[in-house]
């Protein structure tokens, strides 16, 4: 069996104004799996997302990547495993030029010289930015952006990928090729989406996030074969 990429423990979580987000999630991901995380509007999606890096801080349970516990004294190291790419690719690209962009990253984890050349160069080779490394974020279409912006996350070398919705507004070749790319990364994926034949097209396994909870998980032909259950969670 593959090791555990990451591992959730009765992790809950409650906005200030005492809104509940997650209620009670346990969960299991093992190294090298594609997992769909699907749910209807304000089930937690999101904020499950955010947990997995320590960008949102959990008011009780635990956060496992690999053996490692997040926590305060981990969270630097453990934003370096896990590379969260947003929906809004101009949240991530701020500099000059793609290379810069994607050198950004790696950068600030403290990699130089030829370390810091290889992985970048690596980043931009895996999503077919190469060719763009020069070029304004600015001049680039929506679909070169999704992928210049998650070079940047790819720069980092990070053991477990999160993907907020990544083919929205894309149109149909931007969605394959960016379908391939992930399709071809060894990397453990976790992709939160309301596209379930994107979903499908990627993941082998989904599970439903409904009123902070988990309340289906499996294969996901059976989980979007069962339309009683999509259509009890809002899903279609």
């Amino acid at each position: 069996m593959n090791a555990t990429a990451v591992r959730l423990v009765d992790l809950a979580f409650a906005y200030p104004d005492g809104t509940g987000a997650l209620r009670g999630v346990n969960l299991e991901i093992a190294d090298g799996e594609r997992v769909a995380v699907l749910g209807p509007n304000g089930a937690g999606k999101s904020t499950l997302m955010l947990h997995l890096n320590g960008v949102l801080t959990a008011s009780s349970g635990e956060v496992y990547i690999g053996a490692t516990r997040l926590d305060r004294t981990t969270v630097r190291a453990i934003r370096q495993r896990v590379g969260v790419v947003f929906q809004d690719p101009d949240d991530q690209l701020f500099m000059p030029t793609v290379e810069q962009d994607v050198a950004f990253g790696p950068s600030n984890f403290g990699m130089r010289g030829e370390h810091l050349t290889e992985s970048v160069r690596f980043a931009l080779d895996a999503v077919g930015m190469s060719d763009r490394a020069d070029r304004s974020p600015t001049r680039l279409s929506l679909g070169e952006r999704r992928r210049a912006a998650l070079a940047t996350v790819l720069a980092c070398r990070p053991e477990v990928l999160v993907l907020d919705e990544p083919a929205a507004n894309l149109d149909p070749v931007s969605r394959r090729e960016l379908a391939d790319i992930l399709l071809s990364l060894p990397t453990t994926l976790v992709l939160v989406t309301h596209d379930l034949p994107y979903a499908q097209r990627i993941c082998d396994r989904a599970l439903i996030l409904d009123g902070g909870r988990v309340v289906a998980d499996g294969p996901i032909d059976e989980i979007l074969g069962d339309a009683d259950l999509l259509a009890a969670h809002r899903l279609s």
